[in-house]
């Protein structure tokens, strides 16, 4: 006899997440990594600026887990302190194209008509430039900085998000209970914040959570190339920059921040994989 199973949207999602062995492995490794970089003063003993001549190139050792950088600094402690940053950026990158672009795709798909045109054509200019392209054309005009580079980042990614609001909105806006709702007056605002927004946040949080990823990788190409953290603070394409004139005697700098950006990406897309088969209505529980 099969125990009951949860029925409600959200509750059935969650179920098929929890049977989901890759995205249980990606959530793992990702709060390990954020749990990680929160304590760092805790795990390491090593300040990720302060320069120790003494001690540089040297190799992962007891010591030094991932050896030390050309200036001698622990290069465990500058991959953990640098989780905190790149992190930072993928998150909020993400939450600025979310603030603009969900609301820019309700409204279009809700109203339709040449609104919805104006804005789509937007949409449309910026999607014909590479994100990372529009990323760097945002940073020439507003300078390099870490600030900027999310700013950057997350611009380039609205058009994303615009687009899948806009879509969830044109079929949403159709069911019953929009129909109801509207013939019992309420609100605009009210329709599309209470009655159309809560349904619609099932791809909104799949594609989020991918986008986090794109995100991180955005930044640290950005960082690699100068554009974003400057020296000497810790972010992880910058330590891939470092790295790059002493790949011949010293592979650990740049092996290890690439490392990190690709165990980071590779368990958050694993959990945004699993997102998406939880929120797909047509995947069945076994």
């Amino acid at each position: 006899m099969k125990a009951e199973q949860p029925h409600s949207l959200w509750l059935d999602s969650l179920f098929r997440l929890s049977r989901n062995p890759g995205s249980i492995a990606g959530i793992i490794i990702l709060l390990i990594l954020i749990l990680m970089t929160i304590s760092a003063p805790l795990i390491t003993r090593y300040n990720p600026i302060v320069i120790t001549p003494e001690d540089r190139l040297m190799p992962p050792s007891a010591v030094h887990l991932m050896g030390t950088d050309g200036f001698g600094r622990d290069m465990f402690t500058r991959v953990v302190y640098g989780g905190r940053i790149s992190l930072s950026v993928g998150i909020i990158s993400v939450f600025i194209a979310l603030l603009v672009g969900v609301p820019m795709g309700m409204i279009a798909g809700y109203y339709g008509g040449k609104l919805d045109s104006v804005i789509m054509r937007l949409v449309d200019v910026m999607l014909a430039f590479p994100g990372i392209l529009l990323a760097l054309a945002i940073i020439a005009v507003l300078g390099p900085s870490l600030f900027n580079v999310m700013i950057a980042v997350g611009i380039s990614a609205i058009p994303t998000y615009a687009r899948v609001a806009r879509g969830s909105v044109l079929k949403t806006k159709e069911e019953v209970f929009v129909e109801a709702a509207i013939l019992m007056g309420c609100s605009t605002r009210r329709i599309l914040l209470s009655h159309i927004l809560p349904n619609i946040l099932g791809p909104l949080v799949v594609i989020s959570t991918l986008g986090i990823g794109g995100a991180i990788i955005s930044g640290s190409a950005l960082s690699f190339l100068g554009l974003g953290t400057t020296p000497p603070t810790p972010e992880w394409g910058l330590l891939l920059s470092d790295g790059r004139n002493y790949l011949s005697q010293a592979w650990w700098i740049s092996t290890f921040p690439g490392a990190a950006i690709m165990i980071t990406v590779l368990s958050i897309n694993l959990l945004g994989d699993g997102l998406r088969d939880a929120f797909d209505p047509k995947m069945k529980i076994g």
